[in-house]
C-alpha cells in the first residue's frame, strides 16, 4: 500500500528540529476531578509516539488537550509555532465510537471535508479538489466507494474513508486516539503503513494504542502515561515489564473521590 501514498498532492513538512509540543505542569481532567496531572515532557518534532497505559489512564484525555477541546486545570500544553502553520496545524482523530455513522454522508462527502480548511464549509470543489479527494480515497483503498454511505461501511472501511479526510488535512501535526481498535488485521496493516509514510515527512504523530505488539512492531518512541508520566523515550526503553507493573499500580491506586483542582483565575 506504501506506494499508492505518492502523488496525491501532500506537501511534505521542511525539516525542523526541537520540541513540537511542550508540556508544562499540565492537568487535565473533567469537572475539576484530574485525569491526567502534573505533566511535565517535551515531544520532539517529527517524533511517531505511542501514547500507551492502563484504562482510564488519560490518553484520550492527553490528546483532547494537545487538540484544544479540553482546557486544562492546570499548567498548558504549548504546540511551537515553528512546527504549526495555520489554519491545519493540528489534525485529531477521535475514536471511532464518538462517530454517529448514521448521518447521510457520502464516503466521497467525508474524505472532502478534510478540505475545509482550505475552502470553507460553503464552497464546492472544483475539479482539481475533486480529483485529490479520489486520489485520497485510493490512497487508502476505497476507489470505487465514493458514493457509499458511511453508515453501510464496515469498522476498516469506516477507519480508511476517516484517514482519507487526514491525508487532505496536510497537518504537521496528527493525534489519533485507538485507530486500530476493532478492525480487521490487513486494514491495521495499511493504516500503519500510512502513519509511517507520515512519520517519513517529518510530521508529529500521537498515536493511542491499546495493542502491545502493535507498538513494538511500528512505533519507535512510546509514552506511558498512569495519570501521570510513567516514562516516555524509545519504545524498548518504556516498554519494560518494570515500568508496565508500575503504571497498573499507579492506576489502581488512583482514587476516583480524590480533592478536585482548583480552577484558573480565568475560568
Amino acid at each position: 500500500m506504501a506506494g499508492r501514498f505518492l502523488g496525491i498532492g501532500v506537501i511534505a513538512m521542511p525539516p525542523v528540529s526541537g520540541p513540537a509540543i511542550r508540556f508544562e505542569n499540565l492537568t487535565l481532567g473533567y469537572e475539576r476531578h484530574p485525569a491526567v496531572h502534573h505533566l511535565d515532557a517535551e515531544i520532539p518534532a517529527g517524533s511517531l509516539v505511542a501514547v500507551v497505559g492502563p484504562n482510564g489512564a488519560g490518553k484520550s484525555t492527553l490528546l483532547k488537550g494537545i487538540a484544544g477541546e479540553l482546557r486544562p486545570l492546570e499548567g498548558r500544553v504549548r504546540i511551537e509555532s515553528s512546527h504549526a502553520r495555520p489554519p491545519a496545524a493540528v489534525a485529531y482523530m477521535a475514536q471511532r465510537n464518538e462517530l454517529d455513522n448514521t448521518f447521510p454522508i457520502a464516503v466521497f462527502d467525508m474524505a472532502a471535508m478534510g478540505l475545509w480548511h482550505e475552502i470553507g464549509a460553503f464552497r464546492g470543489l472544483d475539479h482539481a479538489g475533486q480529483g485529490r479527494v479520489r486520489a485520497a480515497l485510493g490512497a487508502v483503498g476505497l476507489t470505487g466507494f465514493e458514493s457509499r454511505p458511511i453508515g453501510t461501511l464496515s469498522g476498516g472501511q469506516l477507519q480508511r474513508a476517516r484517514f482519507a479526510r487526514l491525508i487532505l488535512q496536510d497537518a504537521p501535526m496528527i493525534l489519533l486516539d485507538e485507530p486500530f481498535a476493532a478492525i480487521d488485521a490487513r486494514t491495521v496493516d495499511d493504516l500503519a503503513q500510512l502513519i509511517l509514510h507520515w512519520h517519513a515527512e517529518g510530521r508529529t504523530v500521537l498515536i493511542v494504542v491499546h495493542d502491545f505488539g502493535q507498538v513494538r512492531r511500528y512505533f519507535p518512541s512510546c509514552l506511558l502515561l498512569a495519570r501521570e508520566l510513567v516514562a516516555f523515550g524509545p519504545t524498548a526503553e518504556v516498554m519494560t515489564e518494570t515500568r508496565l507493573a508500575r503504571a497498573r499500580q499507579l492506576s489502581e491506586a488512583f482514587d476516583e473521590h480524590a480533592e478536585q483542582c482548583s480552577l484558573p483565575e480565568s475560568a
